[in-house]
């Protein structure tokens, strides 16, 4: 038996590609969905590169808008007979969107939303991600006594890595880093960044106030002196409290400090590792939810103050700039101009409880109600919609990627999500380059059903 060929064929992709629809009206949507079945159903060998092509750039966009993920024309096929017949389907996103999203964050995380392998597929298969996690690795590199790209590579089958934070915390920066450029890449600018723990580094960079050299000097200094002096001194927990409540147990914990509140309800405590597990379980058998968080060690708690000669000595030569777009500070839970960025304010954002709840609220203040998480992982989004519940103001959240999830197939399904609610997603990066020879006008486009 021959060998099956390993390229595909005109009528499947190696990686998934977006097909947009959209119409004035909803009957109208779904007819357009039946015509383009039927045209491909006459036409099984048209290139699917060319169809998402044609749909993505050559249609204007109306307010019905639907979005197919798809690999091959079996799956737009059948994805089009579930759109057709106004069905769900693991492959469709649809909204109507008539009035434009409101103001929007970027969001950057600390830790948390690691796991091994994080975004390999992306790097691998997925050239807008690939081509800004090579540059930030090109400048964190000179910094780092290991190799990062291989680092990352290592955790697949070694996942204990991803505890040297020393190791984790640049691995991080460089992902969401890479993450929050390719939702640039495609077109989606914020109107503020805020970033939780060391994700304010991210947030200072990606606002302006920081270059990447000078990003890069911080969390590599930082990460080094956490894992040199802190590593097994401690950790964190996050506990379904608020801080009141837990004062009262934290007396009998002299050594457990606030570490940070995320929410109404949820609140970091810091400390030794031995303590946090008796509070935990004191805790767990009243009711209240408490766990560890993958952080090893007690970062923002009094356990950083033998560290601040450190921290400002070797970030003595910092010179930040202006922000050309807010940067809300959770060290300072408001606007923070970028000139303000010094040394001791990266020594107090290792230091200060994490106020991240109060900076939300800050926000939603401040009428902000779109935010979205460039992250491996959504682990401060559900602690947004909580805050915002509480504030009782309606948002949309939007999340990139998901744990243990086939990379480009996520991204591209939480870009089609932001198309379908309005936001100008432009997704000529997702497609491969333009033929050289014109693409066919394909007869559907002008059917009166397409609008």
């Amino acid at each position: 038996m021959a060998d099956r060929p390993t390229t595909p064929t005109p009528t499947e992709t190696p990686t998934p590609l977006p097909f947009l629809l959209s119409a004035r009206t909803e009957p109208a949507l779904h007819a357009q969905a039946q015509r383009l079945h039927h045209h491909l159903t006459q036409h099984p060998h048209t290139p699917l590169p060319a169809i998402a092509r044609t749909l993505a750039t050559e249609r204007t966009h109306h307010p019905h808008r639907a979005a197919i993920i798809a690999t091959t024309h079996h799956e737009l096929l059948t994805t089009l007979t579930a759109l057709t017949n106004d069905q769900p389907h693991p492959n469709l996103t649809q909204h109507t969107t008539h009035q434009p999203p409101g103001p929007l964050v970027f969001v950057l995380p600390g830790q948390g939303s690691q796991w091994p392998g994080m975004t390999l597929d992306l790097l691998d298969h997925y050239p807008p991600y690939a081509h800004h996690f090579h540059t930030i690795t090109h400048t964190l590199q000179p910094h780092l006594p290991f190799d990062l790209e291989q680092t990352l590579r290592n955790t697949t089958h070694q996942p204990e890595l991803l505890q040297r934070i020393d190791l984790l915390q640049p691995l991080l920066f460089t992902i969401n880093t890479a993450l929050a450029q390719t939702w640039h890449t495609h077109g989606l600018t914020p109107h503020a960044y805020t970033g939780h723990s060391q994700g304010e580094i991210t947030a200072a960079h990606l606002a302006g106030a920081l270059t990447l050299q000078q990003a890069a000097h911080i969390i590599t200094t930082r990460s080094h002196l956490f894992h040199t002096h802190l590593t097994g001194h401690g950790a964190i927990a996050t506990i379904e409290a608020t801080p009141q409540q837990l004062t009262p147990h934290l007396t009998h914990h002299p050594n457990l400090h606030i570490a940070g509140t995320n929410s109404p309800t949820t609140t970091n405590i810091a400390g030794p590792t031995h303590q946090l597990h008796t509070l935990i379980n004191t805790l767990r058998q009243q009711g209240t939810r408490a766990h560890l968080i993958p952080a090893t060690v007690p970062s923002h708690s009094p356990a950083l103050e033998p560290l601040k000669h450190h921290i400002l000595n070797d970030l003595n030569h910092l010179t930040p700039q202006p922000t050309h777009t807010p940067l809300y500070s959770t060290t300072t839970t408001h606007p923070t101009p970028g000139t303000n960025l010094t040394p001791h304010h990266w020594y107090n954002n290792a230091r200060q409880p994490v106020a991240f709840h109060p900076t939300i609220t800050q926000l939603l203040n401040d009428g902000h109600t779109t935010y979205l998480e460039p992250s491996p992982h959504p682990v401060l989004t559900h602690h947004i919609e909580n805050t915002a519940h509480h504030h009782n103001t309606p948002i949309h959240t939007l999340t990139t990627l998901r744990r243990n999830t086939n990379g480009p197939h996520q991204l591209l399904t939480n870009l089609t999500h932001a198309w379908t609610h309005g936001h100008p997603i432009t997704f000529t990066p997702t497609l491969p380059p333009t033929p050289t020879t014109p693409l066919p006008t394909y007869p559907f486009q002008h059917h009166p059903y397409w609008i």
